[in-house]
């Protein structure tokens, strides 16, 4: 199901980004360290990638320089992201 949220930043130096995932669209941790292996899809661009759970609750989707492009923090993208079980990490 695809949604639009905006863009964060890590604080520090180089810092990532991320976008959080929704509670209804929250997927079951399948992998180690609450990753689960997904298929995100970041306005247009497609990859293979993992969706992580904090101890709060809180679900993250990294995303990278080559995916955001121009896109800087509080920008919105549309994503989606499904579960992909062949993905190996």
């Amino acid at each position: 199901m695809p949604y639009s949220a905006p863009l964060w930043r890590y604080p520090g130096p180089n810092g990532w980004f991320f976008v959080d995932v929704p509670a209804e669209l929250a997927l079951p941790v399948l992998g180690p360290f609450g990753r689960t292996p997904v298929r995100a899809t970041v306005d247009g661009h497609t990859w293979a990638t993992s969706v992580w759970r904090e101890a709060s609750g809180r679900v993250l989707l990294a995303v990278p320089k080559r995916v955001r492009g121009a896109k800087h923090e509080g920008d919105a993208v549309s994503l989606s992201i499904t579960i992909d079980v062949s993905i190996r990490r």
